[in-house]
């Protein structure tokens, strides 16, 4: 898939650990990190890119290990969630 430029360039701040092209190639997992760890520019250009239904999903399925509470509260309200539910966890399963 082809993106455009400046979508890129976001990606590649927020996900500096990846490719963009990679970043972008898992939408929920992008504007998790975004919303955690974007500028409000970044977040701005991303909009025009993303619908607002897209950054509600993320908060009603949210990748685990990615928010930490300030931007997770922030985003919750932002939408207007009555009740901002705990910070999604990672469950690491026991060893026997």
């Amino acid at each position: 898939m082809i993106y455009p430029t400046e979508i890129l360039a976001v990606a590649k701040r927020v996900l500096w650990f990846e490719e963009p092209e990679e970043a972008l190639s898992n939408p929920r997992r992008f504007l998790a990190y975004l919303m955690t760890y974007g500028a409000w520019e970044e977040v701005l250009n991303a909009k025009r890119y993303f619908a607002d239904r897209d950054f509600q999903a993320v908060l009603e399925e949210p990748p685990a290990g990615v928010f930490d509470i300030r931007s997770w509260t922030y985003w919750n309200r932002v939408y207007q969630r009555d009740v901002v539910p705990p910070l999604p966890e990672r469950n690491i399963p026991e060893q026997n």
